[in-house]
Formats: structure tokens, sequence, C-alpha cells
């Protein structure tokens, strides 16, 4: 049976009518091409259009998840980069964005070298759903809300426990965040903390 991105949701449908009312404000929306592999650029474009995160949902986002210098963001579909260079500019973290549009890891490369913070973040043509996010202590996310559901089990197998994990706006099915916090009456973000797995013993 062919397999299908997990990107291609019947959000897709609404992707356009939701970048028409986030216009003023919100987001980063990455998304993952079928068919691509890891340490290879997407051969497709994106499902879900980019739109930029605003600067002080940003700080928020990174305020919440309490990052310092000894964590390593990443950013699932980095748009500009602007959550990456935050991290670094502004709490002097390490970052990775994965975006896959290749613009704008370009834009991203030049906005990371004027801030001056070229050596703390890269940003890599990747596929989220394909690409090994283990390294991360901080995951940041402004995905519709059945591909972030969709991306939940990745962040689960993946990542350690401990890491937090935020995202504006949309939060993972029945995933109940740790936190929410509104920062105005258009955006929110949502705090997970992955857990730790369970050990299943064993019958003697």
């Amino acid at each position: 049976m062919r397999s299908l991105s997990p990107c291609r949701f019947s959000d897709r449908l609404l992707a356009p009518l939701l970048a028409a009312a986030l216009s003023a404000g919100p987001g980063i929306f990455g998304c993952s091409p079928a068919g691509s592999e890891a340490g290879r650029g997407p051969s497709r474009a994106p499902d879900v259009p980019y739109v930029p995160t605003p600067e002080d949902v940003v700080t928020e986002m990174l305020r919440l998840a309490a990052v310092t210098t000894q964590d390593i963001v990443y950013d699932l579909g980095s748009g500009d980069g602007r959550i990456v260079i935050a991290a670094a500019r502004d709490f002097g973290a390490r970052g990775v964005g994965l975006e896959i549009d290749p613009l704008l890891v370009e834009e991203s490369r030049k906005n990371a070298s004027v801030a001056g913070v070229g050596h703390l973040v890269e940003f890599v043509h990747a596929d989220l759903f394909r690409t090994d996010i283990r390294r991360a202590t901080v995951v940041a996310f402004y995905l519709l809300p059945s591909v972030a559901e969709a991306l939940r089990p990745k962040l689960l197998r993946e990542l350690a426990p401990g890491t937090r994990i935020v995202s504006h706006n949309y939060g993972m099915g029945d995933w109940e965040p740790r936190e929410s916090v509104r920062v105005d009456a258009r955006h929110v973000v949502h705090l997970w903390v992955v857990p730790e797995r369970k050990v299943v013993g064993r019958r003697s």
C-alpha cells in the first residue's frame, strides 16, 4: 500500500484560508513532503504557507521553554530563522532550523550572519518528519493541528525525557500542555515536557 506524507491532511485544504486569517500576525508553518530522505533536501513544495511569527510571540515561546546557554533549540519549520536566531542572540543557546523552502533557508543564514549568531546556529533544507531531532533540548513549531498531532509520535520517540516543546497557538490532540500563556487576544503559546518512558518489567 502506498504510504502518504503526514502532512496530507484535510488541513491542506484549509491552509489558504488560515493564511488569510493570520496575515496580520502568526506563524511558523513547516511541513514535510513525501519522498525525501534525511540528509537530502525535499524535492516538493510545502503543503502549507509560511507567515512570520510576531517577535513578542517568539520571545514568549523561548521564555516559556526556559531556554538557557545549555540548550539546543530546534525549530521545525523555521521560516526566516527568527526563533532560532532569537534563541542564540537573546539567550545564548545553540539552534537548528529545519525548513522545507530552500529560499527561506538561505534567508535564515543571511539573517543569522547579520545578527552575529552564525556560529551558534545552522539552517537545514529538510523534511521535518524525516530528520533526526534527538539533539534537541527544546523544540519549537507553529503547525496546523493535524500536522502537529502527526508529529507527536516522532517527538515522543526521539526526544529525551525532560525536553521542552513549545507551540504557537495549536495543540497536539489529547496531549494536554503543561502550561499555556496568552500573549494577546490572538496568540497563545503552549508548553509540553517529554515524560519519562515507561519501563516494562520482565516476567519471572
